[in-house]
């Protein structure tokens, strides 16, 4: 899975380190202050954006990196989803210009997911291009969001329709910050764990069904082996597609219908839970085409409900979320793309599935029996 190197496990992301789009991902406990070696040594200036309930952690990164010599610019950024929008970027476009940021300058992003796709979203755009390193504070974030270089924020018509493909120079998942994480974000964020069992690598799925419980512990080596392992999964899978042509696309799974809830709600729900409901919606859909037997449609559900995750989603109608999902990434034309699965760690590409297929898998998972 990774190099370990005293208490820390480094996955290496984007090939060989040295070589360009190439970063280490540290994962380990107490690590917090390696944020000054993933700094390149050129910069002169960081801005540090973080989310609000980890302003302390903030201020620590930002002391080791003024120990170092960095002249370091805090900005607090608003809660979650709300982070990622345009006037938001705006406003951190204008921290950078005021205060003087070249392109060897470094933008540091200490949050979750939504924290870690606007830095990554204002690295990318700023003079086109400067380094960015990540600091994700919640699960979601450490194995997911801040690892792959997609960045992007939200529009009024959908999640992540804005942004760019920038990699960072650097990840630090520290697992002492999730000992604070409420136990439903906990949750959330192995929802995508949980999508890294189901496309590539089932002894996540083994660790999780043997003790849910030291899944939702952060102390847990359960919990550190199946995050590194989920790292590992998407490590992979990046550094053969970086840019989403083609193998990328199942780390999607879930996601096309998990989108159109967050969206249908307003970005209410969390991520993690609306991909939870996202991938059983597949799981049907797949049975349906002929792709996956339904006793892993049973074991979506049930690894997924031991998490606390929910399975079931009637909160908008077949037709609303129909035409949501038809601005997802993934479409083609009028034409909608599933990544679905024809058995455990066999991911696989449905394209243009009937109408009713798609109604059929929705009433599966807006109804009340399994």
């Amino acid at each position: 899975m990774g190099e370990d190197t005293r208490d820390e496990t480094v996955v290496h992301v984007g090939g060989e380190p040295g070589t360009p789009g190439a970063y280490d991902v540290v994962i380990g406990r107490g690590i917090a202050g390696r944020v000054r070696d993933l700094v390149p040594e050129s910069a002169a200036r960081a801005l540090l954006a973080h989310a609000a309930p980890v302003a302390d952690l903030a201020r620590r990164l930002a002391d080791a990196l003024a120990d170092r010599g960095v002249e370091v610019h805090l900005e607090e950024l608003p809660d979650a989803e709300s982070a990622k929008t345009i006037e938001v970027a705006t406003h951190l476009w204008g921290v950078l210009g005021r205060a003087g940021f070249t392109r060897t300058d470094v933008i540091v992003a200490v949050g979750g997911g939504a924290v870690t796709d606007l830095g990554g979203f204002v690295a990318a755009t700023w003079l086109r291009g400067v380094p960015l390193v990540d600091v994700p504070t919640t699960l979601l974030g450490m194995v997911d969001a801040a690892v792959g270089g997609k960045t992007g924020i939200n529009t009024a018509e959908g999640k992540n329709l804005v942004g760019a493909f920038h990699p960072p120079v650097g990840v630090l998942a520290d697992l002492d910050v999730l000992a604070t994480l409420p136990r439903a974000d906990l949750a959330a964020g192995l929802a995508e764990v949980v999508k890294g069992g189901f496309i590539a690598d089932p002894v996540i799925l083994d660790r999780i069904e043997s003790d849910p419980e030291a899944a939702l512990d952060p102390t847990s080596d359960v919990l550190r082996e199946i995050v590194e392992r989920k790292i590992a999964v998407k490590a992979r899978v990046v550094t053969e597609d970086l840019r989403e042509s083609s193998l990328r696309e199942i780390l999607n799974y879930g996601h096309t219908f998990g989108h159109a809830i967050e969206q249908a709600e307003s970005y209410r729900w969390r991520h993690g839970d609306a991909v939870a409901v996202g991938m059983v919606f597949v799981a049907e859909l797949a049975v349906r085409t002929g792709h996956l037997d339904a006793d892993t449609v049973a074991r979506h559900r049930r690894v997924l409900a031991s998490l606390g995750l929910p399975t079931r989603y009637d909160g908008a109608s077949f037709e609303e979320l129909l035409v949501v999902m038809g601005r997802d990434k993934k479409t083609r034309g009028a034409t909608l793309r599933f990544v679905v699965l024809d058995g455990v760690g066999a991911p696989t590409r449905l394209v243009g599935p009937d109408v009713e297929d798609l109604r059929a898998a929705y009433e599966a998972v807006a109804g009340s029996a399994d």
